[in-house]
Parts: C-alpha cells; structure tokens; sequence
C-alpha cells in the first residue's frame, strides 16, 4: 500500500538543513568584516531570514515520525533544499545590490549550487571579498552535495534508511556503490575525500602565484567541478602553466567516482583500473586532448606543441569534468571545436564524482547494449547480457538508463525550443542549454563567458535546467507526475 507523502519529515529535515547552511553563511560573513567590505549586512539580514525559515520549518515537522520515510520523500527532500537554498541564498546579491534582477540573482546562485558556473556577471573582481567567497563555497557545498555533505548528521534524525532514501535520490549515476553497510559511514568517507582533495590543492595552489584567498577559493571550485573563478579572465589570469596543469589534474581527480579516489587513499589503488567507468572515462577524454591538441597544433592557435597540449588538456578536462573553467575565447577555436565541446559536455564525468552531464557509466552501458543489438541480428537466439566490471548489469536497470537517456535529450530539446523561441541564437541555445543540463557552464558565441545578455525568462528556464541535470532529470521530473502524490 501506498503511504501519503511524509510533510512533517520533509518540512524537519528542510528546516535541519537549512539551520546548517546558516554557518556557512557565517562564515561569508566573517571573511566580509576581515576584508572590511560592504557586504556585511547582507550576509547579516540572510543569515537570520535562513535561520527564521529553517527553525520554522523544523518546528513545524518535529516529531515526525522517521518510519514513514521512502524514495518520495527523499526526491521531494533534495529538490526541495536546492530550490530554497537558491532561494535564500541570492539575497546577499539582492540586498547588497550587486545583481539588477531578483532573475539574475536566482540564476547566479542556482548556477552555484548546482555546479554549474555560468555566470551572469560581466566583471567579478570589483565584487567585496565576501560575496567572492560565498560564490565559491555554494559550489563547493553543491559538488559534494549538500544532502551528502550532512548525511553523518541525518541518520541522528531520519534513522538509516531514511539517509539511504535522500541519499539515492541526490547521487549522481546508475548505481550508487555502498563499500560499508551504513549510508552514513559511506558519506563521512566521501567527505573526507573530498576535504582532503580541497586541502591538498588549496596548499597546491597557495605554492604558486596564487594570494591564499584566491587559492581557497579556486580549491572550492575546482573540488566541486563548479567553475566560478574570483578573476574576469579565470584561470587565465595567472599565465601561469603550473596552475594549469595542477588544476587539470585536479579537474580529472575529481571527475573520477569519489569510492574509487576513496581507495586510492588507503592504499588499495589497484581497484582504480579495475574499474570499468574509469577506463572509458580517461579513454574518451584523452581521446578528445590528442584530437584537440593536433587540431590545435596543425591550425596554429599556439606557438608551441606543449602550448597546444596544455591548452587541449585544460578545456577538455574542464568541460568533461563539467567544471567551466576557461583560458581561451573557445568560441575563436571554431565550429570543429564547437563540436567537441558539445559532444565531451553531453558526456560528463564519472557517476558517483562531483561531475555532471550524462555520465560516463550510461554511455558505456548503451554502447554495450547496442553492440549487443549487432549480435543478435546475426544470432537471434542468443542470449547477450550487457556486463560492467565483470557483473552483469540486471535488464531492468538497462531499459532505465535508455529511459534516463531519453528523457535527457527531451529535456535537453525542449530547452533548446523555448530559448529559440524567446529569441536566443541556435548555436547558444543548443550549447547553453547542453552545457545547462550537463552543470558544465560556458556556451558559445555570446554565452561564451557570461549569461547576462540572456533575457529574464531565458535565465529562469535555464535554471530549472540545471536544478534537473543537477538532480538527475527524474528526481525533478517525477514531482509533476500525480502518480506521484497519488495516496
């Protein structure tokens, strides 16, 4: 029998979450009085209205009964905290003056949470340091997830199988890899990965040209494949070829399933090569860096071979990663480029990374699957079962990503309907919109480097573009089913 939906524990863990994020946005607010800017009270008037909200909503929802927890809830749950958390989290932009349109505020904060990094500023560099950090660190809460990030604390209130419900309806991916028996312990392992990755390249970073603000930051949103960047010319800023290549590297690490960098740490990392999805993830990206880097070279868009090279692994890397950073007009590179970008964003990382896009994982399990189709034209009886690492992967998870698959390009093109139609060029429409749903950030032509030439109702479609391919297109798309709230 089918339970009602479960309010209370939704409005309690809403409320909870919304509690938590009030010390992050203390945090923004002790950088902004350390750097004396003009973003205190902003940050000051934000925090007590998240405070208000979350301690209303927890009021309302408490004693809930945690027993009547399931995959609705959870769905709802995650959509939930990343609509309201880029809710309240555009106010610093609005109260501060920093945006001229509630549109522009909400597209600058979903863009951030949901890893996405396009941006609707011009110039960031006259912006206060507070709300440079804020910018970054709602990334770096969305890459790791901010359902994942608190999931040590939720079992406390939701018991396991509720966390393992919020849990499943926020990771990315076909499968979601449980390597100890409790959903918690699995969420403070990735954790720490993921602290552990930000730390290392904060240091990384601070070593080379970078002041230890810009460092933090950058680590913020490099870890989160986010992309927003504290300078107008992004990475490409510093001139520098060790940040380049350290951010490149970092860019792969973190597009790679975090169980398997989790490995890596303990000392097990054979099981990296073991893995399947990590091959054709570091195949099909260097793939794209050799083609670009001779592309590149035989044009002669750089003077030198390694120029090329570097060039090829750093936007290759940040566009399948789907972190956004940019060192070159990608626009000036030309249509054959063009098409690369569309094809390495429509691909995405590795499930179970910070990464967005389709996922590696899915187009390995359709590619097999139609080679398989091949087979049984020529041998109608036989039985070919798609495989990963070895495992046989069950028919039904099968029809659901080519179900999965099919709903993306829907999305995807009905996006690409409504911008045409609201009178955005093809070529932005179709890469701002791939780039939208992928969490990837820079478009093409016009849309290279910022979206604010975007209309009003542009800006709003996009954004509930990225919230579903930051939520995996069902998690959104089953709210508005009444199957769904069907008792």
């Amino acid at each position: 029998m089918i339970k009602k939906v479960n309010i209370r524990f939704i409005l309690k863990l809403l409320g909870f979450t919304c509690i938590f994020e009030t010390s992050f946005l203390i945090v923004a607010l002790l950088v902004s009085l350390g750097y004396g800017g003009d973003d205190v009270l902003p940050f000051v008037y934000t925090a007590l209205i998240m405070l208000c909200f979350g301690g209303s909503c927890f009021a309302i929802g408490y004693g809930a009964k945690k027993q009547k927890v399931g995959r609705r809830e959870g769905m709802l749950l995650v959509t939930l905290i990343w609509f309201f958390f880029s809710v309240v989290g555009m106010l610093p932009f609005v109260f501060g003056g920093y945006l001229p349109t509630v549109a522009d505020a909400f597209f600058e904060t979903m863009s951030g949470f949901t890893t996405t990094g396009a941006t609707v500023f011009k110039t960031v560099e006259q912006l206060p340091h507070g709300i440079l950090f804020w910018r970054s660190i709602i990334q770096w809460q969305g890459g790791i997830g901010i359902i994942v990030f608190t999931m040590a604390l939720l079992p406390v209130i939701t018991g396991d199988a509720g966390a393992t419900s919020i849990y499943n309806a926020e990771t990315t991916g076909i499968m979601h890899d449980r390597f100890l028996p409790r959903i918690s312990a699995v969420a403070k392992r990735i954790a720490l990965v993921y602290l552990a990755l930000t730390t290392l390249l904060v240091i990384f970073l601070w070593v080379g040209p970078m002041n230890l603000f810009d460092s933090i930051c950058h680590a913020f949103t490099c870890t989160a494949t986010g992309g927003y960047s504290t300078k107008n010319a992004g990475i490409g800023y510093y001139h520098s070829s060790y940040v380049e290549y350290i951010i490149s590297i970092f860019m792969i690490l973190c597009g790679t399933n975090m169980t398997l960098t989790y490995f890596c740490m303990i000392g097990k990392p054979g099981q990296l090569f073991k893995d399947e999805e990590f091959r054709w993830f570091i195949l099909i990206l260097f793939f794209f860096v050799a083609v670009t880097t001779l592309y590149l070279w035989f044009h002669h868009f750089f003077d030198t071979f390694e120029g090329s090279f570097r060039a090829a692994l750093f936007q290759i890397g940040s566009m399948m990663t789907s972190t956004g950073y940019l060192t070159q007009d990608i626009t000036s590179w030309g249509p054959f480029f063009w098409v690369i970008s569309l094809v390495v964003m429509f691909i995405g990382g590795s499930s179970g990374s910070t990464s967005g896009g389709f996922k590696v994982s899915r187009i390995l399990v359709i590619s097999k699957n139609l080679h398989n189709e091949f087979k049984k034209r020529s041998h109608p009886n036989a039985i070919v079962p798609v495989r990963a690492n070895g495992i046989v992967i069950p028919s039904g998870l099968v029809s659901q990503v080519l179900a999965f698959f099919f709903a993306y390009l829907a999305v995807l093109f009905a996006a690409v309907f409504f911008l045409t139609l609201d009178g955005v060029g093809f070529k932005e429409s179709i890469s701002s919109c791939i780039s939208c749903i992928g969490n990837c950030g820079p478009g093409l032509g016009a849309l290279t480097f910022d979206c604010a030439s975007l209309s009003s109702m542009s800006k709003l479609i996009l954004c509930a573009v990225m919230l579903i391919g930051r939520l995996e297109i069902f998690t959104v798309l089953c709210l508005f089913s009444p199957a769904f709230w069907r008792n």
